[in-house]
């Protein structure tokens, strides 16, 4: 099973991509985390919040398998905990599809998008760079495997 990272934006810091990397590759290779990135649309006069999104969601859903199980990251998501992530995790990983988490771009993710995910998670109720995003679900995810295997990496 892979879980995709699809996010709106490219050219990271370094200190994203190391710190993305630093989770990704500790993940067992029957749990891959795989980031597509997609090219944010270019704002300018003509193009409207709606308009970016909607060209952004085009990207996102032509960057993703078809019969991915997509789960939106949004403020007004589930608030999961670690433990609660990590059963989500262990039922998704029964059925065995690949599940993407999208990240949106400066304007959110657009509505439709958000309307066909299979769920809504909140990482955060602050607003945080989108790059961040990125490191804290990598290590998130690593962390909800860790708990799946009794692993110490979790303590409670």
């Amino acid at each position: 099973m892979q879980l995709i990272i699809a996010a709106v934006g490219h050219k990271m810091p370094a200190w994203i991509e190391s710190g993305y990397a630093e989770y990704v590759k500790r993940m067992p290779p029957e749990l891959k985390i795989v980031l597509k990135e997609i090219k944010p649309v270019e704002r300018s006069g003509s193009k409207t919040a709606a308009t970016a999104m909607a060209l952004e969601r085009e990207r996102i859903e032509a960057a993703l398998p078809k019969s991915v199980r997509i789960i939106a990251l949004d403020e007004r998501g589930k608030d999961l905990t670690s433990v609660g992530l990590s059963q989500q995790l262990e039922t998704w990983q029964q059925d065995g599809r690949d599940t993407a988490f999208l990240i949106g771009g400066a304007d959110g993710l657009d509505p439709a998008l958000k309307a066909r995910a299979e769920g809504l998670i909140r990482i955060s109720s602050m607003t945080l760079p989108h790059g961040m995003v990125r490191v804290l679900l990598a290590e998130q995810l690593y962390r909800a495997w860790t708990i799946t295997q009794n692993h110490p990496y979790h303590r409670v």
